[in-house]
């Protein structure tokens, strides 16, 4: 569902921010220079007060469950160190940003003029393998602004 969801979002988003929806993505495009500083730095903060409007929705609607689970705060599950946790978590985090380069590139888009329009499908379904790989470890937390 998770990916499934970052596709929808990638795409509905595409054409107002480029579809940043994750400071990590937002902080590698900028180091490749295919974002500025000022429009980098905004769209982090953006992200972040999105990720905070979005855990009050949360909070207010689902009050018990919110506390019953801390709020959805990943941790590192038992049996696991955490350097292995923070090594699936650099791992799963290279995947999604490899994915947006890959799925982005000018040059595939001058290939395969269809390429925009479907970019969201394997950046959704990174995040699908993602989660999947490392749900069991940290419950997943590739988007610092909601981890």
């Amino acid at each position: 569902a998770f990916g499934g969801m970052i596709f929808i979002l990638v795409y509905c988003t595409a054409g107002i921010s480029g579809g940043h929806i994750n400071p990590a993505v937002t902080i590698g495009l900028f180091l490749a220079r295919k974002v500025s500083l000022v429009r980098a730095v905004l769209y982090v903060v953006a992200q972040c007060l999105g990720a905070i409007v979005g855990v009050g929705i949360v909070k207010g609607i689902m009050k018990h469950q919110y506390n019953t689970f801390g709020g959805g705060a990943n941790q590192v599950a038992p049996g696991y160190s955490k350097g292995t946790a923070l090594g699936a978590e650099i791992i799963g985090t290279f995947v999604l940003v490899y994915t947006v380069f890959s799925a982005t590139d000018p040059k595939r888009n001058a290939r395969d003029s269809h390429i925009p329009v479907l970019a969201p499908l394997p950046i959704g379904f990174a995040v699908f393998m993602v989660h999947l790989a490392t749900i069991p470890i940290t419950g997943t937390g590739i988007n610092p602004a909601r981890s």
